[in-house]
């Protein structure tokens, strides 16, 4: 897979990244939680010297699986979260919590001090390299679509949705509805759904030939169905350039010194193999591992 990217990727409007796949009452206990733990409000300065006196790092996530979530047993999970463990542990931070928000709130959140890093694998764009640093992300991610068994329409690209007049869905919030409209395609034509498992069910009905998703979230919906299938990855195009995403942990604009030292720390991971195995176990291939930064894709 190609490790190049272009200039940063347009929102159009709309937040980049994926709708919320909590349950609702899940999601509700644990934000209960959260709200509690983001009440109180630390000064800034020395984050990692505050947090390891503190014992405790709060995590920003936005129940999505297979990002940062709470599984049917109850447990907090991820790729994010249990990244996070590993690399907060090594910092000498024991405990990590969960604050459960909608992923709208997480850069507010973490500047407004409700917790102290956002957990979530969120895309690095400009925009929210205005608000907040970044690491080095863990992974990248390219586009894919959920189509019908066979791919009768031949859709490999947004131009292919553009150039055959697909009826076209993608998901609330999805960064694939800026990537459509930059291709030409009319986003009041688009059907908006409120997550792939919505955009499965709509393509297998008949009521829409693609649903835009990331192509690990597209490999897990369509595993057990009989009517629809997805897509290979590939890069959306938009002014001529190619738009490869990044996932990455995000900080509050005063705290490089953690964020420097969670850095040096997923450099290693990434050279010793062990962030492929971390991220592994969540769907996650030897194509979603990245050698980006996060000033590359800043830009």
């Amino acid at each position: 897979m190609a490790r190049t990217r272009g200039t940063g990727s347009r929102e159009t409007g709309v937040l980049r990244r994926r709708s919320l796949l909590l349950g609702s009452a899940a999601l509700g206990a644990l934000g209960v939680a959260g709200a509690t733990a983001g009440c109180s409000r630390v000064s800034s300065g020395d984050a990692l010297g505050r947090l390891k006196s503190q014992g405790t790092v709060r995590l920003g996530i936005a129940g999505e699986v297979p990002y940062g979530y709470v599984d049917e047993q109850g447990e907090f999970t991820g790729e994010a979260p249990e990244l996070a463990k590993v690399i907060f542990q090594r910092l000498g931070i024991d405990s990590v919590q969960p604050v459960a928000t909608d992923f709208a709130s997480l850069i507010p959140g973490l500047n407004s001090q409700q917790f102290d890093v956002v957990s979530a694998g969120m895309y690095i764009n400009p925009d929210r390299c205005e608000q907040v640093i970044f690491s080095d992300p863990e992974y990248q991610m390219l586009d894919c679509f959920i189509v019908r068994k066979g791919n009768p329409k031949g859709l490999h690209s947004y131009e292919d949705v553009v150039r055959t007049k697909a009826r076209f869905g993608t998901g609330t919030g999805y960064a694939q509805i800026g990537y459509a409209v930059a291709n030409g395609y009319p986003e009041e034509d688009i059907v908006i759904l409120q997550d792939q498992v919505a955009g499965l069910n709509a393509v297998e009905a008949g009521r829409i030939d693609a649903f835009a998703a990331t192509p690990l979230t597209a490999r897990g919906v369509v595993k057990n169905s009989s009517k629809a299938e997805a897509t290979e990855p590939f890069a959306a195009v938009v002014d001529g350039e190619e738009q490869i995403d990044g996932g990455a942990f995000a900080f509050r604009p005063t705290d490089t010194e953690l964020r420097d030292a969670f850095n040096v720390e997923i450099h290693k991971m990434r050279k010793s193999g062990e962030l492929f195995r971390i991220l592994k176990r969540f769907g996650f291939t030897e194509n979603e591992m990245t050698t980006l930064t996060a000033e590359e894709l800043c830009r």
